[in-house]
C-alpha cells in the first residue's frame, strides 16, 4: 500500500537525493526513511515512458558524451490536473530503508514488521506506554547504522550477528536492545533480553572488524530486481553520513549551433526526419510543412531544403568521435564574435576590451549575458567519491535506459582568459610552482592507486596551471559574492586548464541555479572594464593575507587526503556546491607568492604596493 512521505526540489531529485539516495522525510508526524527508487519507477509513475514524456530535454552535445537519445526532467504533477476533481495523485517511488526501527523510549529495536501501524501510513508506532497505563504511543525512528559496499549495495546492518546471541537463545529474530550507557560508540550497548548477550558499538567503523564478516549481500533495494553477486566486504555507515551518497553528476553549457532553437521548435517530428532516407527527407519535410511544420518553419525562417541542410549538419556532427566538451566551449568563449540573443536564445556573449591595468595578466574579458547549462546524473558511488574515470559507478536501473535524469538551469558569467604569454613565462620561470603542484599530483595519484590498484590507468596530472587557475576562480567567487549581490553558494566555477597542442587558461564564474539566484544581471555587469579591474585587484588583494597564516601559507592546515596547500576555509575554500573538485586542489601561494621569499605569484605585482 502506497503512503503519502512529502516533497523534493525537482533540483535535488538529480543530485542530493537521486536514485539510490536515503532521504528523511516527515509524514504523520513521524520520522520516515526511505531510498529513492530507480529510473523504472519514472517510467511506471509518469507515463508515456523514455523520452515520449513531455517532460523532456535536449542537449545534444552532453547526449553524445554519455551515449543517451536525450535527458528526463524529474517529473512533476500536472497543475491542470491537480485542480481537477481529485488532484493529480502521482508520486515518484521511495521504499523504505533501513528495515530495522527503534523506539526512542523504551530503546527496542526491530524490523518494521514487529511495529505496531494502521493501513495506509507510512509511521510505525511502538506499544510501550500501553503497558504502563499511559495514553498515546510513540512514533518508532529509523536506526542509526546501516550496511554499505563500494559498489553501491546497500543493507541492513547485521544487528543479531553484531550481538553473538548464545547458543539456543529464542531471541535471534526478536527484539533488541540498544542503549547508551556513556559518551561514545563504546558506551552504546545492544543486547538480548533472551539470553542477556551484550555487545557495545566500539569498532563499528573500523575495516578490520568486517574481514571476518561474511561479503557483501548485493542487495540494491532502490531497484526492483534480484541481489548481485560482490566480493567487497560491506562497511558500517552512518545513515545520514555524507559519504553514502556521491552523485556522479556530467555537465555541459548549451552553445551553438547547438544552443539554437531548431530541436525544440521541430519538436516531436525531429526523430521522424532523422530516421527517414537522407534520399527522401527533403520530400518528407516538405510535405510535413504543408501541415504539421508549417509553424515551425515560418518560426526559424527557413525553407524545407535549408531545415533539412541544417538537420544533415547535426547528424554530421553527432555521429563525430566524442571530444573534449570543454574545449569546444572554450574555443566559443575565446572567438571573439559576439552572439546575439534575438538568434539563440541560450547562449549570449558579449567581448569587453580588456582594461590596461589587468592586460599583463589578463588577455580576454568575456560577458556571458545569458547561458543553459544541462546536468545529467549518470550514477553514483558510496564510501569512495568519484574519480576523474568514474568507474564502479552504481547503476541507476535495472537495464541501461535510452535516457538519464537531468536539470537544465539558466544564468550569467564572467569568463577571464589568462595571458598565454605571460603565463608560458612564470610557468617556465617559477620552478616552485611546478614543485608545489608535483606535491600534490604525488599523492593524488597514490590515493588513487590505493583504490583502483596498480594497474590502472591514472587520472590526468595536476599542474601549476591547473592550480592557479582553480584557486584563482575561488578567489573570484568570493570577492564578487561581496559586489554583485549573488550568495555563495548561488555561484560556480567552470575551470578550463589544460597545456599542450591545444592549451586552455580561462575560467568561467556564473549563476546557473534553478531558484530567484538566476539572471538578475548583477553578475555578468561586473564584467565592465572599470569594475573588473577593481574586483580582480580586491580578489588578489584578499589572497595576500589569511587570517589563520603564518598556519595557512605555510601549509601547516594542509592535512593527509586534503589534496591543499595554502588554502583554508578563512582564505579561499568555497561551498562545495560551487566547486567542481569538492574544495581540492587549491593553493593560493601560487597566486601572490610564499611568505617570506623572493619567489613569485603570477599575480604578485598586481598586489597593492608591489605593482611595477
Amino acid at each position: 500500500m502506497s503512503n503519502e512521505l512529502g516533497e523534493l526540489r525537482r533540483s535535488a531529485v538529480v543530485a542530493t537525493f537521486g536514485p539510490g539516495a536515503i532521504i528523511d522525510f516527515r509524514a504523520d508526524q513521524a520520522t520516515i526513511s526511505a531510498v529513492a527508487a530507480g529510473l523504472e519507477e519514472w517510467d511506471r509513475s509518469f507515463p508515456p515512458a523514455g523520452l515520449r514524456n513531455e517532460q523532456c530535454i535536449h542537449e545534444p552535445r552532453l547526449q553524445r558524451k554519455l551515449g543517451v537519445h536525450g535527458f528526463r526532467l524529474p517529473p512533476v504533477i500536472d497543475p491542470v490536473r491537480a485542480r481537477k476533481g481529485n488532484g493529480d495523485k502521482r508520486s515518484l517511488v521511495a521504499a523504505r530503508f533501513p528495515g530495522w526501527l527503534q523506539c526512542p523510549r523504551c530503546n527496542r529495536i526491530a524490523p518494521q514488521k514487529k511495529w505496531g501501524h494502521e493501513p495506509g501510513k507510512a509511521f510505525r508506532y511502538c506499544s510501550c506506554l500501553a503497558g504502563k497505563g499511559e495514553a498515546g504511543r510513540t512514533y518508532v525512528l529509523p536506526v542509526r547504522f546501516v550496511m554499505a559496499c563500494p559498489n553501491g549495495h546497500l543493507d541492513d546492518f547485521p544487528w543479531h550477528w553484531w550481538v553473538g546471541h548464545d547458543d539456543g537463545c529464542a531471541g535471534r529474530s526478536g527484539f533488541l536492545h540498544l542503549e547508551s550507557e556513556r559518551p561514545g560508540h563504546a558506551g552504546l550497548i545492544l543486547s538480548c533480553p533472551k539470553c542477556d548477550a551484550r555487545r557495545s558499538m566500539d569498532g563499528i567503523f573500523s575495516n578490520q572488524t568486517w574481514e571476518r564478516f561474511s561479503t557483501c549481500s548485493g542487495k540494491r533495494p532502490w531497484l526492483a530486481g534480484p541481489d548481485q553477486n560482490c566480493n567487497h566486504h560491506p562497511q558500517a555507515v552512518q545513515r545520514g553520513a555524507s559519504n553514502l551518497y556521491f552523485p556522479v553528476i556530467e555537465s555541459a553549457l548549451s552553445i551553438p549551433p547547438w544552443s539554437d532553437r531548431l530541436q525544440e521548435v521541430i519538436g516531436i517530428y525531429w526523430d521522424a526526419i532523422v530516421n527517414v532516407d537522407p534520399g527522401q527527407r527533403v520530400r518528407f519535410v516538405r510535405m510535413l510543412a504543408e501541415n504539421v511544420l508549417a509553424a515551425a518553419l515560418q518560426e526559424l525562417h527557413v525553407t524545407p531544403e535549408q531545415l533539412v541542410a541544417q538537420i544533415d549538419y547535426r547528424i554530421h556532427q553527432y555521429t563525430q568521435p566524442v571530444t573534449d566538451l570543454r574545449q569546444e566551449e572554450y574555443r566559443q568563449l575565446t572567438s571573439g564574435q559576439n552572439t546575439n540573443g534575438d538568434t539563440d536564445r541560450e547562449f549570449e556573449v558579449r567581448n569587453v576590451v580588456v582594461p590596461k591595468d589587468l592586460a599583463p595578466w589578463l588577455s580576454r574579458v568575456v560577458k556571458v549575458v545569458r547561458l543553459r547549462e544541462v546536468r545529467a546524473l549518470k550514477g553514483f558511488t558510496r564510501i569512495v567519491p568519484p574519480g576523474d574515470e568514474n568507474r564502479d559507478l552504481a547503476a541507476l536501473s535495472l537495464q541501461p535506459m535510452t535516457w538519464l535524469p537531468a536539470i537544465e538551469v539558466r544564468g550569467e558569467g564572467i569568463f577571464l582568459e589568462l595571458n598565454h604569454e605571460h603565463l608560458s613565462k612564470w610557468e617556465a620561470e617559477q620552478k616552485w610552482a611546478q614543485d608545489r603542484a608535483e606535491k600534490l599530483d604525488l599523492a593524488w595519484k597514490h590515493e588513487w592507486r590505493e583504490r583502483y590498484g596498480d594497474d590502472t590507468e591514472l587520472p590526468e596530472s595536476i599542474t601549476a596551471r591547473f592550480l592557479l587557475i582553480h584557486t584563482f576562480a575561488h578567489a573570484l567567487m568570493r570577492q564578487l559574492t561581496l559586489e554583485c549581490g549573488y550568495s555563495s553558494a548561488s555561484l560556480r566555477e567552470r575551470i578550463y586548464a589544460s597545456a599542450g597542442a591545444l592549451p586552455m587558461a580561462g575560467v568561467l564564474i556564473f549563476t546557473a541555479t534553478s531558484d530567484a539566484d538566476g539572471t538578475l544581471g548583477g553578475l555578468q555587469r561586473q564584467a565592465d572594464a572599470a569594475r573588473i579591474v577593481r574586483t580582480v585587484e580586491a580578489a588578489i588583494a584578499a589572497m595576500e593575507w589569511c587570517s589563520s597564516d603564518p598556519l595557512c601559507i605555510e601549509d601547516v592546515f594542509a592535512r593527509p587526503g586534503s589534496f591543499l596547500l595554502a588554502a583554508c576555509h578563512a582564505c579561499v575554500l568555497a561551498p562545495e556546491t560551487s566547486c567542481e573538485h569538492f574544495n581540492r586542489f587549491l593553493d593560493r601561494a601560487l597566486l601572490v607568492g610564499p611568505e617570506g621569499t623572493s619567489q613569485t605569484g603570477y599575480f604578485s605585482d598586481l598586489l597593492p604596493g608591489r605593482r611595477k
